[in-house]
């Protein structure tokens, strides 16, 4: 066995039998050894952002690891971006980067470069396997490593001869760290604060965005009045008939402040005290009202659903949950707007769908619109690095190959990783693509403005223009192999969506919605 075969055997006892892969010269042994490890799923992405942005969605869905296979420190640098994105969701990959020779990296080749520098700006896990021996071991604790609460990515690298040397071992799988528990000290402290009769807001993230949290933070609000808010880019949560309908702090620094107006106290439980996404002049970057107080309930790491449980039995022992009932909008008429494409999609959305939401400023009344829809989760962009939503959508489809798949993607964002398209055609995968063409970057536009920069210029607001010439993304789509249609009205954009969730394998639809600002 060579060091290639013990670490995929390793990978895949361990429970990891997915890796994507983008792979070059310095990784032809691992390439080689998936085919004496047949348990190994290996999927190819033509950019490294689609390795890495399929493997963060895998694990939101899975909930465990997919590996990564990249091609030395410009492999991982072009997919770094989302693997920030993943950074950010806590999710748990391992991520393989081949490397030179250990013989060969004295002679300084085109492609030597500082992995382990480029790898620790994602505050993960890093090591170099040395020895063949090693790899097995190595790669157990990587995988170990990548779940340990509350998720992170593990970077193995692999020199070239320590992957083809003979003398490879396997290695039983590590348990990873489970989450500490919240003192009870602390949910007694917390509960004092909800029921202390002066207004208070709950902000919670990670895994308290799925049911059980969810269903937890309903009773503390329905049983105290605090105000409850999940993070505002949440990794995954879970929403629609029979779940709690919570909202999400808002985006714009300006909503945060309407949301938490009159708070004294602001709880944090598995996210972070709310900040403004970007520095503004003349505006706080600390969201937190004037005089109010934080509590933290639970640190990131912790077991934030436990704490959220324990609290809502001392505050809300006799309290239900609000449940959201069945509600759908009627399908809508008419030009495609931003007000009603989003109620095409909350007609239609199918029974346990999962969203890849990239919609940006296209997607501000998704929300609202899907409440009361069938039960899905929503994948969101955590770390704010654009060309997300495609990746994502291919890894979760990957994952879950019998949920329909919606990627709601906007035009700009799409263009950074839109490659994925070829591997979902590949694949076969069951992801629909909304396409929402505005040709522009509309966030940017708005950003422009609220930055107090001067947006009068021709030659400023030509760089946030995506027209001239204008992109047809059905013809990209088909050349890419997925099937793609165009819709300009909102009866086009039903009829073709309800077809492409009838039919097997991927589909994009280009809704020319026009810019909301």
């Amino acid at each position: 066995m060579n060091g290639a075969q013990s670490l995929i055997r390793t990978l895949v006892d361990a429970g990891v039998d997915v890796c994507f892969s983008n792979p070059g010269t310095s990784e032809m042994h691992f390439v080689a050894a998936l085919d004496s490890v047949p348990e190994m799923r290996g999927v190819l992405g033509l950019f490294e952002g689609v390795v890495t942005g399929a493997a963060d969605g895998y694990a939101r869905i899975a909930d465990k690891p997919a590996a990564t296979l990249l091609h030395l420190g410009p492999g991982l640098g072009n997919g770094l971006a989302n693997l920030h994105n993943a950074r950010r969701a806590n999710t748990p990959i391992v991520n393989v980067i081949g490397d030179h020779a250990t013989y060969h990296k004295q002679y300084d080749a085109p492609l030597e470069s500082d992995i382990e520098g480029i790898a620790s700006s994602l505050k993960g896990w890093v090591r170099r396997s040395e020895h063949t021996q090693d790899v097995g071991a190595d790669a157990a604790a990587a995988v170990a490593a990548s779940q340990d609460s509350p998720g992170q990515v593990a970077t193995l690298i692999l020199p070239a001869d320590v992957s083809w040397g003979e003398g490879g071992q396997t290695c039983a799988p590590v348990p990873p760290r489970i989450p500490q528990a919240v003192d009870s000290t602390t949910v007694k402290t917390i509960a004092d604060v909800l029921t202390s009769g002066e207004p208070v807001a709950l902000l919670f993230g990670g895994k308290a965005c799925r049911e059980a949290g969810l269903r937890a933070a309903s009773r503390i609000a329905t049983a105290t009045g605090a105000k409850v808010f999940a993070e505002t880019f949440p990794s995954r949560i879970e929403r629609g008939e029979g779940v709690p309908t919570i909202d999400r702090l808002g985006y714009l620094a300006e909503q945060v402040t309407y949301q938490l107006d009159g708070i004294k106290h602001v709880i944090i439980a598995g996210t972070k005290s709310p900040v403004s996404f970007f520095a503004y002049p003349g505006k706080p970057s600390d969201l937190v009202p004037e005089g109010a107080k934080v509590h933290v309930l639970a640190e990131v790491g912790q077991d934030i659903v436990k704490a959220l449980i324990d609290v809502a039995e001392l505050v809300a022992a006799d309290t239900e949950p609000v449940l959201q009932e069945a509600a759908r909008p009627a399908l809508p008429t008419g030009t495609l707007t931003p007000q009603n494409w989003v109620e095409v999609i909350g007609a239609l959305l199918p029974e346990g769908a999962i969203i890849a939401d990239e919609a940006n400023t296209s997607g501000l009344l998704l929300p609202a619109a899907t409440a009361g829809a069938p039960r899905h989760d929503v994948l969101t962009l955590t770390g704010g690095a654009i060309g997300y939503g495609i990746p994502v959508a291919t890894g979760a489809a990957v994952a879950a190959p019998d949920r329909p798949v919606l990627n709601l993607q906007s035009d700009g964002s799409a263009l950074y990783t839109i490659s994925g398209l070829w591997t979902q055609a590949r694949e076969n995968l069951n992801v629909t693509t909304v396409l929402l063409n505005n040709r522009a970057y509309a966030i940017l536009r708005l950003e422009l403005q609220r930055v107090g920069a001067d947006a009068s210029g021709p030659k400023a607001n030509e760089l946030l223009d995506l027209s001239g010439p204008d992109m047809d993304f059905v013809k990209i789509a088909e050349g890419m192999g997925v099937p793609a249609t165009r819709a300009t009205t909102a009866e086009e954009l039903a009829e073709q969506l309800a077809r492409a969730f009838a039919e097997p394998g991927p589909h994009l639809i280009e809704a020319m919605v026009p810019p909301l600002f």
